[in-house]
């Protein structure tokens, strides 16, 4: 399934929310340092989640060591910079999903590493900022997998 990339999160219960979200599409979710805030059982267990939720996360030092490893297919970014809709892409299975900061989102350097149609926005009225992280991430997590035909779902 595809992976979920939070880009140098800052807001745990943003974090709390999107491992949820994962834990129940099936969809992997990679988390890239540094973390504004620690990881821990006792912090796990505050944001209401459980080991079994939490387990198939993981942590990388930096987007180099995620791409190294992980080896990705298409990388998609996720910016109110973007001009390409989420809903005009086809999502594959081996498709991952870049979300940034909270407080500043990706970098002009991190987008400009990418096709320009792999920079993807949530239309908004014109005066909105942004939407919350872990509600971009519900709206194209979901979309991608009603693409996939629900891949894994009871």
């Amino acid at each position: 399934m595809l992976n979920i990339v939070l880009f140098e999160p800052e807001i745990p219960p943003n974090t709390g929310n999107i491992i949820r979200l994962c834990a129940n599409t099936g969809f992997s979710l990679h988390l890239i340092e540094p973390l504004g805030f620690e990881l821990d059982n006792k912090r796990l267990r505050r944001a209401g989640l459980d080991y079994r939720e939490w387990q198939d996360a993981k942590v990388h030092a930096n987007w180099e060591a995620f791409m190294t490893k992980e080896e990705p297919g298409r990388v998609f970014a996720i910016s109110t910079k973007g001009q390409t809709r989420y809903t005009d892409i086809q999502f594959k299975s081996d498709d991952t999903l870049v979300f940034g900061p909270e407080t500043r989102g990706l970098s002009p350097e991190f987008r400009n590493a990418l096709p320009p149609k792999h920079i993807l926005r949530i239309p908004m009225q014109a005066e909105s900022r942004s939407l919350n992280l872990s509600n971009a991430a519900a709206l194209i997590v979901y979309e991608a997998w009603r693409q996939l035909d629900f891949e894994g779902s009871v």
